[in-house]
């Protein structure tokens, strides 16, 4: 592993394996619905990260989700503390009740309510141009909005939220922190010395810009990807419903989202641009001169990243290393 990230910033995103009893589910949605039978239990595939289940009781047409956080057990009120501070502003869902302590045998967990609407992810994957184009623009709408909560400085976030250790440090932390990343055993075993070079190279010819954004202090939301965003047909326009999974949020640069959201974005065919990039301009968003690029080599942050854990599919270090060669030569991914 590569420092820079708290522990609990950095894993796999694996797709939860836990199941739920029964009786288990009746005993947590009684602390909160006494009287309240569950009549119907679905797991929610979309999250990477934590378990989350759909409930429906019998006391109401409504669903409520139950979402257990299966790492570090500050994540849960991390998150409980973030939806709270953008919820005047931001489409979130609405918590009902949580135990960010656990309870029992029970990590942290939260019941908040049901938002209606699917993923981005999933709206894309169907294929209709406007309708993707319309919830791209909302997408930027809803970034720039985010990144109008600021904090005192850059770093990364704790429950509060409050602003702990710098994401990077030192002088031109970003380069030296893909460095640190191209040195990394398990990185070095996967990139070959040519792409590992020439990223290198690429990093530190964008040094100058790259410190400019050191001192941004803007809430990022960390993993500003389709899976996390929901979205809705709202009076004939989609729109986006409700931006879940704060655990990863920091203080820093909106790029990182917007880089994070575009990663498999094609010049050549474009879906999400120019509506994303428009939405976030005209809801005040500012995008610096060269924007696309330079979010493109902050992205390379996470890939490489990303490529220094001990454990990854041999198809995921395939496509990683794909995106990081399609940033290094400047053209659209081929995935």
């Amino acid at each position: 592993m590569v420092a820079g990230a708290p522990d609990e910033a950095r894993w796999l995103r694996a797709e939860p394996r836990r199941t739920l009893p029964a009786p288990l589910v009746e005993r947590i949605v009684h602390l909160v619905f006494p009287h309240c039978c569950v009549v119907n239990t679905q797991p929610l595939t979309d999250g990477l990260r934590n378990a989350n289940f759909k409930l429906q009781l019998d006391s109401t047409p409504e669903f409520i989700v139950l979402r257990i956080y299966e790492h570090a057990q500050s994540l849960c009120q991390k998150q409980l503390d973030l939806i709270g501070l953008v919820a005047d502003s931001v489409p979130v869902p609405e918590v009902i009740h949580a135990v960010p302590r656990g309870w029992e045998e029970i990590p942290p967990f939260a019941l908040m309510h049901y938002v209606e609407g699917v993923s981005f992810h999933e709206l894309k994957r169907r294929g209709d141009q406007e309708a993707i184009s319309q919830a791209a623009y909302s997408a930027g709408e809803t970034l720039a909005l985010i990144g109008r909560k600021t904090f005192s400085k850059a770093g990364w976030l704790a429950p509060g939220p409050s602003v702990t250790v710098p994401l990077f440090e030192g002088a031109d932390p970003i380069p030296r922190f893909v460095d640190g990343c191209l040195a990394s055993p398990n990185l070095r075993q996967r990139m070959q010395a040519d792409l590992r070079d020439r990223t290198c190279a690429l990093m530190w010819s964008w040094a100058e810009p790259l410190r400019h954004l050191d001192a941004e202090d803007c809430l990022v939301h960390g993993d500003f990807g389709k899976r996390n965003l929901l979205v809705k047909n709202i009076g004939g326009r989609w729109s986006v419903t409700a931006v879940v999974d704060w655990e990863f949020a920091v203080s820093g640069s909106p790029l990182v989202d917007l880089g994070h959201f575009l990663r498999y974005e094609q010049a050549l065919r474009p879906t999400a641009e120019p509506h994303f990039s428009a939405g976030y301009s005209n809801a005040g968003g500012s995008l610096p001169e060269n924007w696309r690029k330079l979010a493109r080599v902050v992205d390379l942050v996470a890939l490489c990243e990303s490529l220094t854990h001990d454990q990854l599919p041999d198809k995921v270090v395939a496509e990683l290393l794909e995106l990081v060669c399609a940033t290094v030569e400047n053209r659209d991914p081929r995935l």
